[in-house]
């Protein structure tokens, strides 16, 4: 099974904001592994891009949030 063309873009923005699949698998709650069948095509679970993207996006609001605490 080929993985769905979105997920080699979602993989290519977190490595550009350095975010890893542990940092997803935490957000989502699920596994390292649950996420790498995922990315790898091996899984294709309905809902699964809405959900990735929400990780990611709560993940960067985090981040945005916790650095602009610390510049304040």
């Amino acid at each position: 099974m080929m993985p769905d063309p979105w997920t080699g873009n979602l993989i290519g923005r977190m490595h550009n904001e350095r975010v890893t699949a542990s940092e997803m698998a935490d957000e989502m709650g699920c596994t390292k592994a649950y996420v790498s069948m995922i990315f790898n095509g091996a899984r294709a679970p309905e809902g699964a891009q809405e959900r990735f993207e929400a990780a990611f996006a709560a993940i960067l609001a985090r981040r945005s949030t916790a650095s602009s605490k610390s510049t304040a």
